[in-house]
This record gives structure tokens, sequence and C-alpha cells, in this order.
């Protein structure tokens, strides 16, 4: 087990990469805490996972800087502690840029990006050498330009960005940041499945289990010199 008794708090839980993400981390040992704004579909997911390890939810909206504290405030009290970080959060709006509308661009801001810098800092006055720190973007951002989508990519784009700022800033604190960017995801992920067959290289839509396994091992010691990455993790969708 590589991550045996360490603490992982996991924000943007949903039923697809996040719960995948926790499944796969209960695996390797670690306590997790879950996060999400819906608390009765968190509770469903820790009834789900238990009997794999300790899982605790934590519910709150990350996209709020306050809320984003008390989240990670009450994760580390729950597990007695903190190690790791994945932010998963986000949300998906498809709008050319003649039906831009601000309303929509902020939420797209706030739920791709800003919610993601929200956590990570609250997280800081936990973390110390040997933590790392996971961020989820997508293909459409990191390596892909997608029409009609100026406000969902350009977010995803900030927070790949972010990934080498913050890297870069927390070097001398021994603390390693990097990310995934996935192509597109099925949120229908089921503990012990074999999702190997449900999927081909080059689909445009896979499911989450394949992303969830590299985000788990870019907290291990395994990865320990991998940092302000963002690996590509869409079986070459992006190819195509």
């Amino acid at each position: 087990m590589r991550l045996r008794d360490r603490k992982v708090l996991v924000v943007g839980v949903g039923p697809g990469l996040g719960s995948a993400v926790a499944y796969f981390l209960l695996r390797e040992g670690a306590s997790v805490a879950i996060s999400a704004r819906n608390a009765e579909r968190l509770n469903g997911i820790v009834a789900k996972l238990s009997q794999h390890g300790r899982i605790v939810a934590v519910p709150g909206n990350a996209a709020r800087p306050d809320d984003a504290a008390r989240v990670v405030d009450s994760a580390r009290n729950e597990l007695g502690g903190l190690d790791h970080l994945v932010v998963s959060a986000g949300g998906y709006a498809e709008t050319p840029l003649q039906a831009l509308e601000t309303p929509l661009l902020m939420n797209m801001l706030e739920l791709n990006f800003l919610s993601h810098l929200y956590v990570v800092k609250a997280a800081l006055k936990y973390l110390g050498p040997g933590s790392a720190i996971v961020l989820v973007t997508s293909i459409g951002g990191a390596y892909a330009a997608w029409p009609r989508h100026v406000a969902y990519v350009s977010s995803k784009a900030a927070t790949a960005k972010a990934v080498e700022v913050l890297a870069a800033e927390l070097l001398d604190r021994g603390i390693r940041v990097n990310g995934v960017a996935p192509g597109g995801m099925s949120h229908d992920f089921e503990p012990g499945r074999d999702w190997r067959g449900a999927r081909r290289l080059g689909d445009p839509v896979a499911p989450p289990e394949d992303v969830a396994r590299v985000v788990v091992w870019l907290l291990t010691d395994e990865a320990e010199w991998v940092n302000g990455a963002v690996i590509p993790v869409d079986g070459g969708r992006r190819l195509r």
C-alpha cells in the first residue's frame, strides 16, 4: 500500500472521477475526506466506499473562500492531519463567444479555477515537506482549444497554468504540485468493475478509473520527482 497512513482531502467529489479517486486512495491505504456541495450524494459515496477503508464526508462549496477554508479545517480535524490534496472541482458549459454572458463566465471561473486556488491556499497551513497537490484540469484548456467553449476552456487553461505557478512558489517548502488533464469521462464509477473493457484508445468518453489511477500515483513516492507537470490522461483523444 503506497499511501498507508496518509491523510488525503479530495474536493469536488461526484459519482465519477472523484469517487474513483477516493476508491483508489483507500485501496492504497490512505484515510480520505471527500467534499462537494451535495451532502446527500457525499453520504451515499461514503456508504459505498467505507468497506474499503476510512472515509468521511465534509460538505461545502469550494467556490466560496470561507467555505473552502472551513472544508479544509474540518477535513484535517476529522482525519487527524492532512498530507495530500486533490482538487477535482469543476463545471462544464458549451458557449460560443457571441452568446457569452458575464454570469456564465464567472461561474466557469469559480468552479474550474478559483475553487482550486481557494482550497490550496487554505490547505497550506497543514501541508509540509513531502506533501503533494493534484489539480484536475482538462485536455480542453491544457492541450486543445475547443471552439464554442471559450469560458470553459479558458477557465481550465488558467488551472493548468496555476499548476506551474504554484509548483514554483512551493518549491522551497517541499510541496509538489501537479495536474492531470482528462478527456471526456463518464460519471458512472462502480468499485471493482472491469473498466478496461469499456474503452479503447482515442475514445472521446472513457471511464474515470484511468484518470483516477494517475491522480493517486502522483501522490505517491514513486512520483516524488514529478513536479509542475500537467499530464494528459485521455487515451490519445487529443490526437484525433
